[in-house]
């Protein structure tokens, strides 16, 4: 958790000192009616809940993963935007011992509205969708509470929350900052029969820069 709230302070940091960092550009050129946008970018992941797998509560901590996504922007406000990341680990302990892995791997599609006008040099954002997580890599450690137990678990699905921030550099290039939640649980599965939920609901806060055309 340390990890998320030093990058949303520096995040917040950014934000606040854009406007003295960043120079309006001089060329004439303009952000308005440029339809598409690319973003690449790092985000660090941290489950708000935490599984309860063959009755035992368990204790899941996240990682960081690249993400990269892609939008067309209806208009200057309203954008549609699809959205993935490379897998993010998850360590999961019973009892302050690692009883587990997984990787999952999420993806979206999600709507998006962008306040005020395309030039500003700060430009707050939310949007709303739809999201699935793929789980892969599932291995019990040797010596936890699942010790040779065969782990599986199946796909999330949900809805995704999303509240960020884009600052220009200019009118191509642009910084963003953000936070997505993602809504969803799947069936955990021990030697083939159900043991609990995953139910990690983690939020994903992350930087990136970006490009529009």
């Amino acid at each position: 958790m340390l990890s998320i709230r030093t990058l949303t302070l520096a995040l917040a940091a950014t934000a606040a000192f854009a406007p003295a960092a960043f120079a309006q550009d001089a060329s004439g050129d303009t952000a308005a009616g440029k339809r598409f946008s690319v973003v690449g970018g790092y985000s660090l992941t941290e489950p708000t809940r935490n599984p309860v797998i063959d009755g035992n509560l368990t204790k899941a901590e996240g990682e960081g993963t690249p993400t990269l996504s892609a939008a067309w922007n209806i208009t200057d406000n309203i954008s549609v935007e699809a959205w993935g990341a490379d897998k993010a680990g998850y360590r999961i302990a019973t009892g302050g011992n690692k009883t587990a892995s997984i990787d999952g791997q999420a993806y979206s599609l999600s709507g998006q509205y962008h306040f005020g006008a395309a030039d500003n040099t700060v430009r707050p954002f939310v949007g709303l969708g739809y999201h699935e997580t793929n789980y892969s890599n599932e291995k019990a450690a040797g010596s936890g509470a699942l010790a040779g137990d065969r782990i599986g678990v199946e796909t999330a699905k949900g809805a995704v929350a999303t509240v960020g921030v884009d600052v220009n550099i200019n009118p191509t290039w642009f910084a963003r900052a953000d936070a997505r939640y993602f809504d969803g649980d799947g069936d955990i599965k021990l030697n083939g029969a159900k043991a609990g939920t995953t139910e990690f609901n983690p939020v994903m806060v992350g930087v990136g820069i970006g490009a529009r055309f």
